[in-house]
């Protein structure tokens, strides 16, 4: 049966999920975390998505990416080849790392793009492994809060921000309260 081809977002913005195969763990260290982000700031450059917010799980990684000047499927392509051959020469395997193809939803308004942002940065408190989004260090969570990031230049933030307040220090501080309300989860 053939693929559903995907809906194209009318903003350009998607909430991207890559999950690994089996839910298998897919960073098991630092250095696995720090080359996913890596390749995903390469293509950044090549392509000129934009970053709006990550959040890199053992099992699986959450985006929110704005496409740039290719289709969002080939760079999807380039960043998951680009892994998976970096992982299986790093640990000496083969075949499928990710489960089936990246899942997509649009983002096709303001009050959804929010509500992504603050779904993805609470991914590991509703995993229970943070109490608090912006403990979890592998998320754009940290440096929205005006901490210094893991990948300088990979995070675009300024659109969300700016949906809280002109001024900067406004914006972080309004954004901080909204991301860390509590909300409902359903993986």
């Amino acid at each position: 049966m053939p693929r559903t081809a995907r809906g194209k977002s009318k903003s350009g913005i998607y909430h991207i999920i890559i999950r690994g195969a089996n839910r298998q763990e897919i960073f098991h260290d630092k250095q696995d975390n720090l080359r996913f982000l890596e390749i995903l700031e390469r293509f950044k450059e090549k392509t000129e998505i934009k970053i709006h917010g990550w959040c890199l799980m053992n099992n699986h990684i959450h985006l929110l990416m704005e496409e740039g000047n290719e289709e969002l499927a080939t760079t999807m392509k380039r960043i998951g080849v680009s892994f998976v051959g970096y992982y299986h020469l790093k640990y000496d395997t083969t075949g499928h790392l990710f489960q089936d193809r990246y899942k997509s939803e649009n983002v096709e308004s303001e009050e959804y793009l929010i509500t992504v942002i603050r779904y993805i940065h609470q991914n590991p408190v509703k995993a229970g492994l943070v109490s608090m989004p912006q403990e979890w260090k592998w998320s754009s969570c940290a440096e929205y809060y005006g901490e210094k990031p893991y990948q300088e230049g990979l995070l675009d933030g300024e659109l969300i921000l700016k949906l809280f307040s002109d001024d900067k220090y406004v914006a972080i501080k309004k954004f901080r309260e909204f991301n860390e309300k509590k909300i409902k989860i359903i993986v």
